[in-house]
C-alpha cells in the first residue's frame, strides 16, 4: 500500500512537472497578471506572497457606487511648458500631446513664477525687456483650447517673499499668511474662468521637501486646502478642485532629520488625518501618485509597507470608510523608470527597459479602466524637459520622459499613441451619462436635473436620436429618469427590441459570461433623459 502511494505521489509530481513544461508560457502569463513579475523565481515568490495577502480582510472599494468626475478620458500627461523659452516649442509640445491622443495636461502654474517680486506684482523683471508674468501662461491656455486639451492647473511653489525667512524654511514651504496663497489662487481662477476647469491645491504635502523644512502636518494642509477651495468656488462654482497629490510612501517620521529620516508620513495615515481635521468638504477629487517602481501594473500583492501599482486600493478603502465613495481618485503622476543599466545613475525609482516601460504603461491604463472604475484621469510623468540638465546631473527622473528635449519620441510615447487611438470601451462600474465611450447624436443636450444622480442628464425629445457605445461585461443596464419615452435597443447587428422608460434602470443585455458588444439606442417616442450606465 505504501509503495503504491509512493508511486502515485511520484506520478503526480511528474505529471505536474510535465504540465508546467507544456503550459509554461500560459502559467508565466497568469503569474505576471497577479504578481507583476516576469522572472520565474520572482513569480513563484510573488505568487506565495499574493496568496498570503488574500487571507487579509477585503478592502472596501465600492466599485458599483456612482462616482463623479471618473468617466472622462483617462489619458493625461504632465507638462513643463512654462520652461520652454520659445513659444514655438510650447506649441510643438502641445501638438505632440494632441497627436498622441492625450486629452489632459497637468501643467504647473508656479506661484513663484507669476507673482514674482512681491504681493500683487505680476510683472516679470528678471530679464529685459520686462513683460507680464502672465504672458506664457496665457499662451499655454490658448494652445490648450486650440488643440482641445483640458488643463489641470497645479497651484504650488510659493515665492520667497511669502515667508519672513524666505527659502531658509524650504523653497516649497507654505506661506506665512495663508491668505496670500488664497489671493494668488483667486487671481488665477479669475483670469482663466471658463477656460481652466480643474485646479490642484499643492503637491505631495505628505513628504519632504514639499512642505518645506516644517514637520508634515495634515491639519495645516487642510487649512491651506480650505483656503484654495473656497477662493476658487467663490469665483467659479463649477470648477473642480483637486486635493494635492499624496505621495506613495511608507515613512512615518513627519520631520526630516539629516542622515536619520527623509521626512514624510505614509499616504494612508496622512489622508485619515485630513479627514479627522475636517478636510472632506474641501476637495472634489482626491489625487495620489501611481508609480509602478519595481513591478508591473498587475502586481496585486497588497501589503501596507509595499509600494506598487495596487496602492490606490488602500486609499480608496479609506475614502469609502470616511463617506467619500462618490469622489474619484486621479493619478497626478504615473510611470515606470527606464534608467539604463550600467549608467552609474542610481535606479531609485525602479528600473525597467524602454520596451517594458512602454508595455507596462499601456497595461496600467488598461487596468485602471477595467478594474478601478473610481479612478478618473491618470497623468503620465512626464512629457519632456526643456533641456537635458537632469541627465547631466545624474538624476534618474530624466528617464520617465516621453520625449527627449529635442522632441524625439521614446518607445512609450509611440505605444501610448497607438493605445489612445483605439476605440474606447466601457467596463464594470456605475458610469455617468457623459462617459467618454458614449457617442450621442446632435439632438441630445446636457441638462441639469435635481432628480439625477449628480444633478445632470443627457436629454432629447426628438425621435430618431441615437446613443451608441461599446461595453465589456455580463450585464449592462441603462439608468434613466422614468417618463413617457421609449427606446429601441440594438446589440451589435441583432434585431432591435423596444423598451419603455417606465423605471429607473432598464436591462440592455444579460449574459452568463463577460462579453464585448456595441450597443445602439434609438429614441422611438417621447422624451428621454439618460442618467447613466451600469456594467456588472
Amino acid at each position: 500500500m505504501k509503495k503504491r502511494a509512493t508511486i502515485f505521489g511520484i506520478f503526480i509530481i511528474l505529471l505536474m512537472g510535465l504540465l508546467a513544461r507544456v503550459y509554461r508560457a500560459e502559467i508565466q502569463t497568469y503569474l505576471f497578471f497577479i504578481t507583476g513579475e516576469e522572472e520565474p523565481l520572482k513569480q513563484v515568490s510573488g505568487g506565495v506572497q499574493y496568496l498570503l495577502t488574500r487571507l487579509q480582510p477585503p478592502l472596501k472599494t465600492a466599485d458599483m457606487v456612482p462616482v463623479q468626475y471618473a468617466d472622462m478620458s483617462p489619458y493625461g500627461v504632465n507638462t513643463f511648458l512654462q520652461q520652454e523659452v520659445e513659444p514655438e516649442k510650447r506649441e510643438l509640445a502641445m501638438k505632440m500631446v494632441a497627436d498622441a491622443g492625450f486629452k489632459w495636461i497637468r501643467q504647473e502654474f508656479p506661484w513663484e513664477d507669476i507673482e514674482i517680486h512681491g504681493k500683487g506684482d505680476f510683472e516679470d523683471r528678471r530679464h529685459e525687456p520686462y513683460r507680464s508674468a502672465w504672458d506664457k501662461y496665457d499662451q499655454i491656455v490658448d494652445l490648450a483650447e486650440k488643440y482641445d486639451i483640458q488643463i489641470m492647473a497645479r497651484l504650488s511653489n510659493p515665492p520667497a517673499w511669502s515667508r519672513a525667512k524666505g527659502n531658509e524654511v524650504g523653497a516649497f514651504a507654505p506661506p506665512d499668511d495663508i491668505r496670500d496663497y488664497g489671493d494668488f489662487v483667486e487671481a488665477v481662477a479669475r483670469r482663466y474662468k471658463g477656460r481652466i476647469h480643474v485646479y490642484q491645491i499643492w503637491n505631495e504635502p505628505n513628504i519632504y521637501p514639499e512642505w518645506g523644512e516644517y514637520p508634515i502636518n495634515a491639519a495645516e494642509y487642510v487649512t491651506l486646502l480650505k483656503e484654495g477651495y473656497t477662493r476658487i468656488k467663490a469665483v467659479d462654482p463649477d470648477a473642480i478642485v483637486v486635493m494635492g497629490a499624496l505621495a506613495a510612501t511608507i515613512e512615518i517620521d513627519r520631520q526630516r532629520r539629516e542622515g536619520i529620516s527623509p521626512g514624510g508620513l505614509t499616504d494612508a495615515l496622512f489622508l485619515q488625518q485630513v479627514y479627522d481635521a475636517g478636510g472632506a468638504p474641501y476637495f472634489d477629487v482626491l489625487a495620489m501618485q501611481g508609480y509602478g517602481l519595481w513591478s508591473g501594473p498587475y502586481d496585486r500583492r497588497m501589503q501596507p509597507r509595499v509600494l506598487n501599482f495596487s496602492r490606490p486600493l488602500y486609499i480608496r478603502d479609506i475614502m469609502v470608510r470616511n463617506g467619500d465613495a462618490h469622489k474619484p481618485i486621479w493619478l497626478s503622476e504615473m510611470a515606470w523608470n527606464a534608467t539604463p543599466p550600467g549608467s552609474g545613475i542610481p535606479p531609485i525609482y525602479g528600473q525597467v527597459s524602454p520596451e517594458q516601460q512602454a508595455r507596462y504603461t499601456v497595461l496600467a491604463y488598461q487596468r485602471i479602466q477595467q478594474e478601478m472604475p473610481w479612478i478618473g484621469v491618470g497623468f503620465y510623468w512626464f512629457l519632456k524637459q526643456a533641456t537635458d540638465q537632469e541627465l547631466k546631473d545624474g538624476n534618474p527622473q530624466y528617464f520617465f520622459r516621453l520625449l527627449d528635449p529635442d522632441f524625439t519620441p521614446m518607445p512609450v510615447y509611440d505605444a501610448l499613441k497607438d493605445a489612445m487611438h483605439q476605440p474606447p470601451v466601457m467596463y464594470r462600474g456605475w458610469h455617468q451619462e457623459d462617459h467618454w465611450a458614449v457617442q450621442y447624436s446632435d439632438g441630445w443636450q446636457a441638462q441639469k436635473n435635481d432628480a439625477a444622480v449628480f444633478g445632470g442628464v443627457m436629454a432629447t425629445g426628438r425621435a430618431g436620436e441615437t446613443v451608441s457605445f461599446t461595453v465589456s461585461g455580463s450585464v449592462t443596464t441603462l439608468a434613466v429618469l422614468p417618463g413617457d419615452g421609449s427606446l429601441s435597443v440594438q446589440i451589435d447587428k441583432q434585431p432591435p427590441k423596444t423598451l419603455s422608460l417606465t423605471k429607473n434602470e432598464l436591462t440592455l443585455f444579460r449574459s452568463w459570461k463577460k462579453e464585448t458588444h456595441t450597443i445602439t439606442l434609438t429614441v422611438q417616442s417621447g422624451s428621454v433623459a439618460v442618467d447613466g450606465f451600469v456594467v456588472r
